[in-house]
């Protein structure tokens, strides 16, 4: 069960998770998709891990169950957002969560990456379409497929299908949002009370005439914008006169991209950036590196999934797309899919976690964890209300 997984302390006061992503592969029903060929996923792929034994996509009728039989409890399609995996955030979280329940449940599974966001119909659609072998669930993963879905939703009345990060009302979706302002704003919180203190822990150092963060996202959409709205509250609700500079990449798969923008804020006097932009994320810590500075992870502790940046990943913002992906898989399992309902995970259910980093985290000063416990424990509460939106969203 999820609570069997490695927890780790949440901001040194409560739980946290952090979870190493894993590389995959990509494809679909049709096309021997499960990674039999070891392209690019000979880690956990070519040896079977989506149920064979053999690494076969199971349509001969092995026992890795992909036929439907009886040995195997449920059969999973998941198709991933853009930017796909080995990202070591958001994809290879939804990952982890499939791979709990194929450890647990013994599931079998297939894996599809589209290379772009026109692709995730077709995908949705084989899986949905398909007898042999037939899913009983086809898990969505990110924002940017619920137009696909809204349309394929209907089409398939009779198909299981969850989404993440988005709403489609329909009967046969089981929803899963999550309250990334939450999580955000205690990031914000520590990033605000970090650049007001001399700090030096590992490759990373804060400039003590400088009170300046900084915040990258990836696509500019509602769900990246919870994640700034909440960093940018976080920070005003510790500290008067601390910046935010913002910028969006265009682009989860970017790391160029989001090196040249970390620079840019570093090199304007950032003390920390904090990144919601997937593999873009990368290139965040490669310019904290290179200018001595500090970063924020997203999604999953990466100060573990990105260790060779663990000398300057303070935090992390994790976001636990593996607990809906397990969960619904479980859903489904005991015949309590969740269709036509929308599941909320906030910080009172650690559906979001602020997780410090794993070599350097401990360098934060007891008063400062002490600041973001209280304020996780207000906002759970009721007593800090946190924006979802930014004040250009109102604009």
């Amino acid at each position: 069960m999820v609570s069997d997984l490695d927890r780790r302390r949440l901001l040194k006061a409560a739980s946290a998770a952090g979870l190493i992503g894993l590389a995959g592969c990509s494809g679909g029903p049709d096309d021997g998709s499960d990674g039999s060929d070891g392209s690019d996923g000979s880690e956990n792929g070519s040896d079977g891990s989506d149920g064979s034994d053999d690494g076969s996509d199971g349509s001969d009728g092995s026992d890795d169950g992909s036929d439907g039989s009886d040995d195997v409890p449920a059969t999973v399609g998941i198709v991933y957002s853009d930017g796909g995996l080995g990202d070591n955030s958001f994809n290879d979280a939804a990952q982890a969560g499939l791979l709990q329940a194929e450890e647990e449940f013994g599931i079998a599974y297939d894996e599809s990456q589209p290379s772009d966001t026109g692709e995730f119909g077709q995908y949705q659609q084989r899986y949905a379409s398909s007898t042999d072998p037939n899913y009983d669930l086809v898990s969505c993963i990110g924002f940017n497929q619920t137009d696909a879905l809204a349309e394929n939703a209907p089409q398939f009345p009779d198909q299981n299908f969850m989404l993440v990060d988005a709403v489609v009302e329909e009967s046969n979706v089981a929803n899963y949002l999550f309250r990334e302002h939450e999580g955000s704003f205690l990031m914000g919180v520590l990033a605000a009370r970090l650049t007001e203190t001399e700090l030096s822990a590992g490759a990373g150092a804060t400039a003590p005439d400088s009170t300046s963060v900084g915040f990258v996202g990836g696509v500019d959409s509602p769900v990246i914008r919870r994640f700034q709205a909440g960093f940018e509250a976080g920070v005003d609700y510790a500290a008067d006169d601390v910046d935010v500079i913002t910028s969006y990449v265009g682009s989860y798969a970017d790391p160029s991209g989001g090196q040249e923008q970390a620079l840019s804020m570093y090199q304007s006097g950032a003390d920390i950036v904090y990144h919601a932009a997937g593999a873009t994320g990368v290139g965040v810590f490669q310019a904290a590196q290179e200018e001595g500075r500090f970063a924020f992870g997203v999604d999953q502790d990466q100060s573990i999934s990105e260790e060779e940046f663990s000398d300057v990943i303070l935090a992390s913002m994790v976001k636990r797309v593996d607990t809906a992906v397990y969960q619904s898989v479980s859903n489904v399992i005991d015949g309590e899919h969740q269709g036509g309902e929308t599941i909320a995970l906030g910080l009172e259910s650690n559906g979001v976690e602020c997780v410090y980093g794993d070599e350097i985290g401990d360098e934060v000063p007891d008063d400062i964890v002490s600041e973001v416990s209280d304020a996780r424990d207000a906002i759970i509460a009721g007593d800090i209300d946190v924006p979802e939106t930014t004040d250009d969203d109102d604009n």
